[in-house]
């Protein structure tokens, strides 16, 4: 190990997994494939996910420990537990998994299973992950995986092969995350001002549509439950195709089993050729309520927002209803005819239909965070 203190290393290792975890976050939060940084390795990966959802939760917490101190300090051996183990690069592995990675779990909702010190059981009380010590291992299977996985990185003998093991680490972590239950702390009062902000703080981060159609779908049917005038809302998954889901827009709300009301969800400005590309699809259902509800209106562009409301006047007089409007300005009076009842009611739909949609663990534990601070 190199000669800086153990409260460095500490500290550079915090650094380190704060830096690759929020890329992590940041990579899932785009729209696209998953990007596997074992791609070429999917064995490993394999492995990999067997440890982290192992029935030994300690074995939950070895690979992140092991493979972290190894990516900072490229000279340490992954394999070793212990000082007193008797190789080249020993350290002890407990004071980075007991000062970094369990306060890491701990602050993504124990998702490796929410053991305050892992490296004080019986499976790791043992100089290394070694096949020497494999005897003394209940499950002796996984701790083979670990092995391998360890022993792969220790045999490349390369700091670039050690981070992108470290990441598929991370990655699988954050796939687990999908599943693990958050709490939305609602509060039991909420003023117009106070869902406003939240609105608003909640929508201000890019997420592909996901934020924006599920506080709609909750908006909506907060509308069916107070006023009674649609007694279903429909909803798919952000970025599924709408013709693949059979709906015809993001949102369908109906009332005796007919479609009222279609609502398309725009996370950035509404263009003509989206218009008429739905306004085909409700007129081939003899719906005549259309809303479009988007961040910032129409298309800013002077000449394309001239012909989009050319468009909605001339659909009008062919017995069309076409509104468009920005989310905020439609919610705020909505939100005052909620009353505080319908507000907290409101509110907590959202965090509901981001749960039924299983929309990614960022937008989850955002409303989360955001409800904790009223």
């Amino acid at each position: 190990m190199t000669t800086i203190s153990t409260s460095e290393f500490v500290g550079a290792c915090k650094t380190y997994l704060a830096q690759a975890w929020n890329q992590i976050v940041e990579s899932q939060s785009t729209d696209g494939p998953t990007v596997e940084p074992l791609s070429e390795h999917p064995d490993l990966a394999a492995n990999i996910r067997a440890c982290l959802t192992s029935k030994i939760k300690t074995y939950h917490y070895v690979l992140p420990t092991q493979l972290l101190a190894k990516a900072v300090d490229h000279s340490l051996n992954a394999q070793s537990l212990q000082v007193a183990h008797d190789t080249a690069g020993s350290f002890d592995a407990r004071t980075i998994a007991h000062e970094v990675i369990v306060p890491f779990d701990q602050a993504n909702y124990r998702v490796l299973g929410g053991s305050p010190e892992p490296y004080v059981n019986n499976p790791v009380r043992v100089p290394a992950i070694t096949s020497n010590y494999q005897a003394q291992q209940k499950n002796k299977n996984d701790w083979s995986k670990l092995i391998t996985v360890l022993d792969a990185v220790q045999k490349a003998d390369d700091p670039n092969f050690t981070q992108i093991v470290f990441e598929q680490v991370l990655l699988e972590v954050y796939k687990l995350l999908s599943n693990v239950h958050v709490i939305y702390p609602t509060p039991n009062r909420i003023s117009l001002s106070i869902s406003q902000s939240l609105l608003e703080e909640f929508l201000s981060t890019a997420s592909g549509g996901e934020r924006m159609e599920a506080v709609c779908t909750a908006l909506f049917q907060t509308i069916a439950q107070e006023f009674g005038i649609f007694d279903t809302v429909n909803r798919h998954k952000v970025n599924a195709a709408d013709a693949s889901t059979g709906m015809l827009a993001d949102i369908e709300c109906l009332l005796d089993g007919e479609v009222v009301l279609l609502i398309e969800v725009k996370d950035r400005s509404l263009r003509l050729v989206q218009l008429d590309s739905k306004l085909d699809q409700a007129r081939s259902r003899q719906i005549t309520e259309l809303l479009f509800l988007t961040k910032k209106g129409a298309e800013t562009d002077e000449e394309e927002s001239t012909e989009i409301a050319q468009r909605v006047q001339s659909e009008f007089a062919s017995g069309q209803n076409i509104y468009i409007t920005s989310f905020p300005d439609f919610a705020v009076g909505v939100l005052i005819l909620f009353g505080e009842r319908g507000r907290r009611a409101f509110v907590l739909k959202i965090g509901a239909e981001l749960d039924r949609v299983n929309a990614g663990i960022s937008h989850r534990r955002a409303w989360s965070q955001l409800l904790k601070t009223v």
